[in-house]
């Protein structure tokens, strides 16, 4: 019933922006943190960033710390987020997720979407 879906991955070139939405039904998305997560091939999953269900706080790993932005629209379901002057070492499956807080464990996964940064 939970249903996270993204879309807005491709192929860019290094310097490149891609914006991801992430579409959610089934449950009060204004009251859950939402979260993207990214895995390159044979690599873990890793926390790309988190944003708490009022947008007050927002915290990003620190390898995309100043290029990425997590933003929200409560009234439309929608997490974004905004990714500029990307890199090869961006590309991987992106996922939206969800959880209780910005520190609770992920409920739930998105389908993700690919995000590949090739010249």
């Amino acid at each position: 019933q939970v249903q996270l879906v993204e879309s807005g991955g491709g192929l860019v070139q290094p310097g490149g922006s891609l914006r991801l939405s992430c579409v959610a039904s089934g449950f009060t998305f204004s009251t859950y943190a939402m979260s993207w997560y990214r895995q390159a091939p044979g690599k873990e999953r890793e926390l790309v960033g988190v944003i708490s269900n009022g947008s007050y706080q927002r915290n990003y790993a620190d390898s995309v710390k100043g290029r990425f932005t997590i933003s929200r629209d409560n009234a439309k379901n929608t997490v974004y987020l905004q990714m500029n002057s990307l890199k090869p070492e961006d590309t991987a499956v992106y996922y939206c997720a969800r959880s209780r807080t910005i520190i609770s464990r992920i409920e739930s996964w998105g389908q993700g979407t690919q995000v590949t940064v090739s010249s």
